[in-house]
């Protein structure tokens, strides 16, 4: 006897039912071959997260904040940049940094799909693929309202703040893909992870002084004043100076307490110490570039070099503190 109630997988190609269960064997087979470039979409997601620091950069440094005048659009009715005589580059550097904004939202969802789909992971590692697309959300919320308000200071300063974090996340993504779901086992002794914790806390401190150093500085993002935020320029020079020399004295006990430290998990240790060997010439070139732009008036290539730096010290504090453990 045959039965009346269709079976979804056998139903014939033209039903709805068959339609749905033909497009889901879809989805999933998609979404397996997705996966084997799972660790080129991680890189590409910390790559890109770290490139929209440089062009959002690029268009505060060149004062294109309001190229495009209003958001979504950029000109009302238009999502381009309208041509003429009178058009500058500023709207065409605005609205780079907006495409890239959207690469971002394509490589989000590519992270989304390869982790939401690993079954053989757990759900507390599979729900982090939720993180570079809702951050993409919030950041094109973030910038429309930097426009809406004629590039406000503190919004200006909160918008580079969450692109900061999202290069720390896209690190960790990309650091736990390769790690088991077990429980993080500590391999450096108790000092170094303290130390790595420190580390952490001083590159946040680095960056908001950063932000601050530059919107009271004449980079500020506004052609028509010298700068954003009323503070003194050289008193803010002088105080993220202050916080480097403690962040190097701080990476220096690290090193040495790591270099001493007997016993452990090889493999573990050598990586701890790649790592943090990788965070010293991060920090050397980016002081480097920091004393130089300062002496030399700042000269808008320099401040752009910096602001990459300030995306690779974000990376590489993180991954000083994230090889202080595996699963």
């Amino acid at each position: 006897m045959t039965s009346t109630t269709p079976d979804t997988l056998d139903s014939p190609a033209g039903t709805a039912p068959g339609l749905v269960a033909r497009t889901a064997r879809l989805a999933v087979h998609l979404a397996a071959r997705l996966r084997r470039w799972t660790p080129a979409i991680l890189v590409a997601n910390v790559v890109a997260q770290i490139g929209i620091i440089v062009t959002g950069g690029a268009v505060r440094l060149t004062g294109s904040g309001l190229g495009c005048s209003t958001w979504p659009e950029c000109e009302p009715g238009r999502f381009t940049p309208a041509f003429h005589e009178a058009t500058t580059l500023h709207p065409y550097i605005e609205f780079g940094n907006r495409t890239l904004t959207g690469a971002l939202g394509v490589i989000g969802l590519a992270v989304l799909v390869v982790m939401i789909s690993d079954t053989s992971r757990t759900w507390r590692y599979r729900l982090l693929g939720l993180v570079p697309g809702l951050g993409v959300i919030a950041q094109a919320v973030i910038g429309g309202v930097v426009v809406l308000l004629d590039l406000h200071p503190g919004w200006v300063s909160l918008h580079f703040g969450v692109s900061g974090a999202l290069v720390a996340m896209s690190l960790y993504l990309l650091h736990r893909s390769g790690e088991g779901d077990g429980a993080p086992r500590v391999v450096v002794p108790a000092p170094t992870r303290v130390l790595s914790v420190v580390l952490g806390a001083l590159t946040a401190v680095i960056v908001v002084l950063g932000v601050l150093t530059t919107g009271a500085g004449p980079h500020s993002g506004d052609a028509e004043v010298g700068y954003r935020l009323a503070l003194d320029p050289a008193a803010m020079s002088m105080a993220h100076a202050a916080a480097v020399w403690t962040f190097l004295a701080a990476l220096a006990a690290y090193l040495v307490v790591l270099h001493r430290a007997g016993g452990g998990h090889t493999d573990g240790m050598f990586r701890a110490r790649r790592a943090a060997w990788l965070l010293v010439a991060i920090t050397f070139a980016q002081g480097a570039i920091g004393y130089v732009q300062y002496f030399t008036g700042l000269p808008i290539l320099l401040v752009g070099l910096h602001m990459l730096g300030a995306g690779l010290l974000i990376a590489g504090a993180t991954r000083v503190f994230l090889t202080t453990r595996i699963r």
